[in-house]
């Protein structure tokens, strides 16, 4: 298991041979928040290309870069575009980034993604704060000997997503106007839509939202110490309860509709942290 460190110093040597900026928080982009990396006071770009032995993001619409800087006063590294496991990828290369951005010397992880609304009240455009998750249908990234350097072989999971920046971002939407659900994220393996079937057994479960990313690098970074936030955009109602057949474009075109409102409590939520 040591060649998991191997890989997160061989990453880190990549990232210091052109930087040495600290960050204080991971900001991982998800559908519809990608212009937020131009919206910072940069001090480094560096592509996944670049950094060796690095997987590389395969989605349309994902740059597939780091951008370091600041966000106000905070030193944010930025991930422009996710890697999934539905990409082809092992488990332990989608929580790479998130393990490696530890190493840069993050300590909050602040997960955003676009993701199914199962009903409940839920609707295409809300903004939802992750309490919690539901991650057992995709392989844990922790599987295989533990790597004690990065954190315990048993790592408690009763509170994943820190109640503290909950607060925190309730607090920030509070002052913004904006209107934030609660609600427990669940991760399926992707890349086909669920079905409605599938959609039943999520509600069942008691998941508000279901993707295909985000609690696998919520798992990682626990793992690591870091504290974890999340924030889901419902940009579809899932299969079953919406009435039109889903497809990529449409969860990206209202993904960037709501991506102002998006962009604007994300930033106003990190010059706190």
């Amino acid at each position: 298991m040591g060649e998991v460190m191997d890989r997160v110093e061989q990453c880190l040597a990549c990232v210091r041979a052109k930087t040495s900026f600290q960050p204080r928080v991971a900001l991982i982009l998800g559908s519809g928040l990608g212009d937020l990396a131009e919206q910072i006071e940069v001090e480094a770009v560096i592509d996944y290309a670049e950094i060796h032995g690095f997987p590389q993001s395969t989605v349309a619409g994902h740059k597939g870069r780091f951008v370091l800087g600041y966000m106000d006063k905070t030193p944010v590294v930025i991930m422009q575009g996710r890697v999934h496991y539905y990409e082809g990828y092992s488990m332990e290369d989608v929580v790479l980034p998130v393990r490696l951005m530890k190493a840069m010397g993050a300590e909050t992880l602040f997960l955003t993604n676009a993701a199914g609304g199962l009903g409940d009240g839920f609707m295409c455009g809300d903004l939802m704060v992750i309490t919690d998750h539901i991650a057992c249908f995709v392989p844990n990234p922790l599987l295989g000997a533990n790597e004690d350097k990065l954190g315990v072989r048993f790592p408690d999971m009763s509170e994943i997503y820190n109640r503290s920046l909950q607060q925190v971002i309730h607090s920030t939407a509070d002052e913004l106007g904006i209107t934030l659900r609660d609600g427990v994220y669940l991760q399926l393996t992707g890349p086909s839509y669920e079905t409605p079937a599938e959609i039943r057994m999520c509600k069942t479960l008691g998941a508000s939202a279901v993707g295909m990313s985000t609690a696998v690098e919520a798992i990682a970074a626990n793992h690591m110490g870091m504290q974890v936030c999340g924030i889901s955009f419902i940009s579809n109602l899932a299969a079953g309860i919406s009435e039109t057949p889903l497809c990529h474009e449409e969860v990206k075109k209202a993904a960037d509709e709501a991506a102002p409102r998006f962009q604007k409590l994300v930033k106003s939520v990190i010059s706190k942290l």
